[in-house]
């Protein structure tokens, strides 16, 4: 199946970074490649990309898709390990780092991948498919306990005590090993009368489940920090986020490093400036 992926704040993201043609850009999240190439675009003979992405399906898209520009590092990683992809690279810091955080909308829309509630599948959710941990692992071998956290902390359901009791409940029966087992179970947990206005009654959940197997919001303060660790001086940062839990951790990353500036008198001052979007 074609990777396809819609790139949201396309345009605001590109002028976000202010491209300098002879300068350094990271994707971290390169996804279909949609933002990439706009960056590629805007670099002349001296520019350099460092495309990343943990989804092989991602990296092999992209490398089709940007294959007439001789300036593209591809490299297969989570952006979580922004430092030691440019240690390993040689490169002691850069002008722009650009991270999509989330889902792709590919890995939503091929249904073996265990993303979706909207389609019948194995549960796995594994951005990195080489990883042993997935969906299946969270949803059979997780404490009624653990599940509830999970599923209030990360999904923000309020029914999530009700959702991890039913799927105790089942998978004592037998293991719970689809998308569409987990839907029902979701479904029959939430009353009636809830399911009947909002968001899809699993969506909630799906995505807290996706955040445990990824490490997302584990992996997110120190990621953004070593991101603005790894820019120079002028260099640009510019997050998206879609998420409550995501936007923030990157606002209050955003607020230590910029106010009150902790760089003590003698040194060059790194903190940042912080500008948000919504949309």
């Amino acid at each position: 199946m074609e990777f396809k992926h819609v790139s949201v704040l396309l345009e605001e993201c590109i002028n976000g970074l202010e491209i300098k043609t002879n300068g350094i850009y990271v994707d971290g999240t390169m996804g279909g490649a949609g933002h990439s190439i706009e960056i590629a675009k805007r670099l002349g003979e001296g520019g350099r990309l460092i495309g990343i992405d943990q989804d092989l399906n991602a990296i092999n898209a992209s490398k089709e898709r940007l294959q007439e520009f001789n300036n593209v590092t591809f490299v297969r990683n989570n952006f979580s390990n922004i430092k030691d992809i440019l240690s390993e690279l040689k490169i002691d810091g850069v002008d722009g780092i650009l991270l999509d955080l989330g889902v792709s909308s590919h890995q939503l829309d091929v249904p073996e991948r265990g993303f979706s509630y909207m389609h019948d599948a194995p549960l796995d959710m594994r951005m990195n498919r080489d990883s042993s941990f997935s969906a299946w692992d969270v949803v059979n071998g997780y404490s009624k306990l653990e599940l509830e956290r999970i599923i209030r902390e990360y999904g923000e359901e309020k029914w999530a005590s009700r959702i991890a009791e039913f799927i105790v409940a089942e998978r004592s029966k037998s293991n719970i090993n689809t998308t569409y087992e987990l839907v029902n179970i979701i479904k029959a947990a939430i009353p009636a009368s809830a399911r009947r206005e909002g968001p899809h009654p699993a969506k909630r959940t799906f995505q807290a489940i996706r955040i445990e197997v990824n490490r997302e919001i584990e992996l997110l303060e120190k990621a953004v920090n070593d991101c603005l660790d790894k820019l120079n001086k002028g260099g640009r940062l510019c997050i998206i986020t879609f998420h409550s839990l995501e936007d923030r951790i990157v606002k209050n990353v955003y607020k230590q490093r910029e106010n009150p500036c902790t760089c003590p008198p003698s040194f060059l001052c790194v903190c940042v400036t912080k500008k948000v979007i919504l949309r």
